[in-house]
């Protein structure tokens, strides 16, 4: 199996650090972020490739010249944004993906996720789409328990039972949805979410692999990596890379 991780974006929330370097070279002890995830991706046999997409012309650069020196190499294939949206980058790569379904991955998501077993999930439910999602989650704020305008109880950074599933960016995708993006091909930018796997979850044609107790962190900015290092670090064991 393949993956595609879309290293391409803007970095808009990680301001101005990412106008200096790629969200993807976000410093995590003294790593990258993208380095973290390509060797998690690498520890996984049934893996053989690892495409990474994001502006070589620019500062994704910085990503290609780093990722040359490590060992996983052999694995690695670079190709240029398309600047066309999610949808236009995955129809961008299209030729380089031969089997039937393939992992895309958004590179601000660090996370040991359990890829086998989101696999089978997706074959399970027969689905052309499965997103990885999260039922709760721990808050970074303070709450109060508060009855009658008097706070009863002060619980400091709880974990959360969220109404409505957390979608994360991390994809199983039928290779037949490229031919979905072919057809929406002459919008200017293709998004995955709302012009493909919206019209998918109607035709119930999309499944949830839901993390559970798996951690799981969107690494927008240096600011957040500070102020979440604890947490980052036990990602990071759990990935054991």
């Amino acid at each position: 199996m393949k993956v595609v991780i879309l290293a391409g974006g803007k970095g808009t929330r990680g301001k101005p650090y990412t106008d200096y370097f790629p969200k993807a070279m976000t410093p995590i002890n003294a790593k990258p972020l993208i380095e973290y995830i390509v060797k998690y991706l690498d520890s996984h046999k049934f893996i053989s490739e690892i495409i990474i997409v994001s502006d070589y012309n620019g500062l994704g650069g910085q990503v290609q010249n780093y990722l040359g020196e490590l060992k996983t190499r052999s694995k690695l294939s670079f190709v240029q944004d398309s600047q066309s949206g999610t949808g236009g980058d995955l129809l961008h790569v299209s030729s380089k993906i031969k089997e039937s379904e393939f992992i895309l991955w958004f590179v601000d998501n660090l996370c040991a996720i359990n890829l086998k077993e989101m696999w089978e999930q997706f074959k399970r439910k027969k689905s052309l789409a499965c997103i990885a999602t999260r039922s709760s989650r721990k808050e970074e704020t303070g709450f109060a328990k508060v009855e009658d305008g008097i706070i009863q109880e002060f619980v400091e950074k709880p974990m959360m039972n969220l109404q409505m599933s957390e979608c994360l960016g991390v994809y199983i995708i039928s290779k037949s949805i490229l031919r979905k993006i072919k057809e929406k091909s002459k919008k200017k930018d293709v998004n995955l979410s709302f012009d493909i796997l919206q019209e998918l979850s109607r035709d119930g044609k999309a499944s949830s692999f839901d993390i559970g107790n798996c951690l799981w962190a969107d690494v927008e900015s240096p600011v957040f990596v500070e102020r979440n290092q604890k947490m980052i670090n036990s990602i990071i064991k759990q990935m054991k890379v």
